[in-house]
């Protein structure tokens, strides 16, 4: 569904205010019904199912008879709720290009008052694939709370904050200016993804400054989860930045190790084949263990000792149910992708 901004230029108060309830009304309920909206809402003078029209007419609402009157927001709607607050709190004021399209994700330019160009990430866990799944595999019966605009929520807060924590530690990443339901404000990289790179200067130098902030996240205390080319922007000076960070996890997560070793395989894997990089000890050479630890390092021999950004976060609050209720939604959308492919 495409963002378009200028349908906020026709929307009222009215409109903010019931498509507010049917978000407050899916606290309870996977379709909100019409009588609860309405008193939710509380318009001063009535019109809730004109308002609930027009809504419905822009695509910001569903609507659902099935079992009885109700609505629930669209991904557009949660949007527009998300647009409205930043504008409303001065984080920018116009929205430009989408530059981005992921599985899970759609990023727009946008800009503030002085004209700072910034990126606009809207998560989108669970796009329309993922739905289809849920209605026609079994295993999702029972979970009739599950809501993918929550998880979206807990994917912007996670990654907001882990950005945030990065980057006051000094790693390469965009800096996080706010957050609010499923969007996050970030400074605009400049560079393109490692994927677009077909020749670098320096391959070398390149893959040793993306192996260390591999290193760097687990002696600090996190995994990224996802290490790969799609992941890091790349300018023509050759300055790596990380980005996305909804999936990361704590060194002390029972699966650490196997998340550590993919990501690093991941890196190899990709400058091997683009690069033609060898990574092959000499077996000959009485220090090629220590080289081969230089090249694919071990998760074991990681010194994680200089401070744990996992515990910051948690006291910062983004607590560890949440981080459950993440990383069961990641689990499901595997598992969904692979029941896709049968």
């Amino acid at each position: 569904m495409k963002l378009d901004v200028n349908v906020l230029r026709y929307l009222s108060k009215d409109d903010f205010r019931v498509l507010t309830a049917v978000e407050m009304g899916m606290r309870n309920h996977e379709i909100v019904p019409a009588e609860l909206i309405e008193r939710i809402a509380s318009l001063r003078h009535g019109g809730t199912y004109k308002v609930l029209k027009n809504l419905l007419k822009h695509k910001l609402l569903h609507h659902d008879s099935s079992k009885y009157d109700g609505f629930r927001l669209t991904y557009l709607g949660y949007d527009f709720l998300a647009i409205k607050t930043l504008v409303n709190r001065g984080v920018f004021s116009s929205v430009g290009r989408q530059i981005g399209v992921g599985k899970e994700s759609d990023i727009f330019e946008v800009a503030n008052e002085d004209g700072t160009i910034m990126a606009m990430k809207l998560h989108r866990l669970g796009r329309t694939s993922f739905r289809a799944v849920k209605s026609k595999r079994d295993y999702l019966k029972h979970r009739s709370s599950f809501s993918w605009l929550y998880l979206s929520r807990l994917a912007a807060l996670k990654e907001f904050a882990f950005m945030k924590a990065l980057q006051e530690h000094g790693f390469p990443v965009p800096n996080a200016v706010d957050c609010n339901r499923h969007c996050v404000i970030m400074s605009l990289v400049q560079g393109y993804p490692f994927v677009q790179v077909k020749q670098l200067q320096n391959p070398e130098t390149v893959f040793e400054k993306i192996i260390g902030i591999v290193v760097r996240f687990a002696e600090h205390g996190l995994i990224h989860c996802d290490f790969n080319e799609f992941n890091i922007m790349i300018d023509d000076d050759e300055n790596i930045t990380i980005i996305d960070f909804p999936q990361m996890v704590s060194v002390s997560h029972r699966n650490a190790e196997m998340y550590f070793d993919r990501d690093v395989e991941c890196i190899i894997k990709f400058f091997s084949k683009r690069f033609n990089l060898s990574f092959e000890a000499n077996a000959d050479d009485s220090d090629s263990d220590a080289e081969s630890d230089a090249v694919k390092p071990r998760f074991s021999s990681i010194k994680k000792a200089s401070g744990f950004l996992d515990k910051e976060l948690y006291a910062s609050g983004f607590s560890r149910k949440e981080q459950d209720d993440i990383e069961k939604a990641v689990s499901l959308r595997r598992y969904m992708v692979l029941m896709m492919k049968k």
